[in-house]
């Protein structure tokens, strides 16, 4: 058997010929307080080692469930920096071409030597059920939207705007505040919509009611907002008593597909929801919307798509990094590509009348978002835990950095329920970016 020196001293040896063949923009510090390169600065950019059993479970299993629990269990921690730097600092040589002239030997030295050891504790996410597609079931909605949503409010609070928007921001300029480009955001919708007083509007999905409030207080509508986190309804309800909004705005824990009638309402907004429903519920979430809406009615899509030529939209297998972000973060989560939305507004009844990106727009608020989130580490970590504020922080950032290299986009889509007559729409658009 190896000693444990003998181990430390192997992985040094190959940590520094990867650091050196790749050419790496960032250093390695390991759990005895040595430095890869040996006089790699104490302040620049590394990847912090706690134990050598995360090094032995990483060669054992090399996959994004490892690295999860080792980044919630803190074994594996980045110095000087975040997520966003290592993502920034590329190596110089690609991981493709550094295995051509790799020291083969010296891989298989180091990994026989931690072949035996113990992969340590703790494993903090293994409990977690594996992955898999909502059935649209009330019963698994209801668990699903409260895993993410009900890890606490005051959570929440630390780092999402004053109005709690918990969707893509819109920038009039890249420079605006959180709290300025929501409310842009939610002014925008309502502008898409063209709500009008009297007006009976659902909003589908509604949150911590930041929109149905905006929308009865500065448009003068009638708001019935569903969700089916009860720590968002119990948040709303207060707001709405705190605002005199109770003869104007509804929320209610409900399932969106429960929503009784048909016809009742002359606008709906679905801001950041069809997330959740599944693949297999997409065509369940346009009927509902469908049934619910007058004819002529106004449609707000608001949704986190995949690209239409990814591997993912081709086969509906998902990526390794979204099934650990719907296992670890989302369950039940599933992203649709704007061709298939597009169609399926259009297979479900409605006419499509505008198609939006705001992808750029994502990627500056999960910037923030994670930003804040960081900035107040300590107070979320005594709020919600340590292992979920570490989760939480990765999954703002990879959300960020997905955005940012085109791996996810993010559409608002316009929808009318299809008349046989010309729409109420007017001639431009020049009111929606006033």
């Amino acid at each position: 058997m190896f000693d444990a020196e003998s181990r430390l001293q192997s992985l040094k040896q190959m940590l520094n010929h990867v650091y050196d063949g790749m050419q790496l923009q960032f250093g390695f510090r390991l759990w005895d307080g040595s430095r890869v390169p040996e006089n790699y600065p104490a302040t620049a950019l590394a990847c912090f080692v706690a134990d050598e059993g995360a090094v032995a479970a990483l060669i054992r299993k090399p996959n994004l469930v490892t690295l999860c629990n080792l980044w919630a269990a803190k074994r594996l921690d980045i110095d000087n920096g975040t997520f966003f730097d290592v993502a920034n600092a590329r190596p110089k040589v690609r991981s493709r071409e550094f295995r051509k002239t790799m020291n083969k030997m010296l891989a298989f030295k180091t990994a026989a030597q931690f072949a035996f050891v113990s992969r340590g504790e703790p494993w903090p996410l293994e409990n977690i059920g594996k992955d898999h597609q909502s059935d649209g079931s009330q019963v698994e909605n209801k668990a699903n939207i409260a895993y993410h949503y009900d890890v606490s409010n005051a959570f929440y609070e630390l780092w999402l705007d004053k109005e709690m928007v918990y969707t893509c921001a819109h920038y009039h300029d890249w420079s605006d505040d959180l709290d300025k480009t929501q409310i842009q955001k939610l002014d925008m919708v309502c502008r898409k919509l063209r709500l009008k007083p009297g007006d009976h509007v659902l909003d589908m999905g509604c949150g911590w009611g930041a929109f149905s409030c905006y929308a009865a207080q500065n448009y003068g509508v009638t708001c019935y907002g569903v969700t089916l986190s009860e720590q968002q309804v119990a948040y709303a309800n207060d707001k709405i008593k705190r605002l005199g909004l109770q003869d104007r705005v509804v929320i209610e824990l409900k399932d969106y597909a429960l929503v009784e009638g048909s016809e009742r309402f002359d606008k709906v907004a679905a801001i950041g929801m069809m997330e959740h429903v599944g693949l297999e519920n997409f065509d369940k979430y346009f009927q509902t919307v469908h049934r619910l809406l007058k004819p002529g009615g106004k449609f707000l899509h608001h949704a986190i798509t995949r690209p239409g030529g990814s591997h993912a939209a081709r086969t509906g297998k998902k990526r390794p990094e979204f099934a650990a972000l719907t296992r670890y973060i989302f369950p039940g989560g599933e992203l649709d590509y704007i061709g298939r939305t597009a169609t399926n507004l259009e297979r479900n009844g409605f006419e499509v009348r505008d198609v939006e990106s705001w992808r750029e727009h994502y990627m500056r608020t999960c910037k923030e978002w994670h930003d804040r989130l960081l900035a107040n580490y300590d107070a979320a970590v005594k709020e919600a835990g340590e292992v979920n504020t570490r989760i939480w922080l990765i999954y703002l950032a990879a959300c960020s950095i997905a955005f940012q290299r085109n791996n996810c986009g993010l559409y608002q889509t316009l929808a009318v329920k299809r008349v046989k007559t010309p729409t109420d729409l007017p001639a431009s658009r020049a009111d929606w970016y006033r």
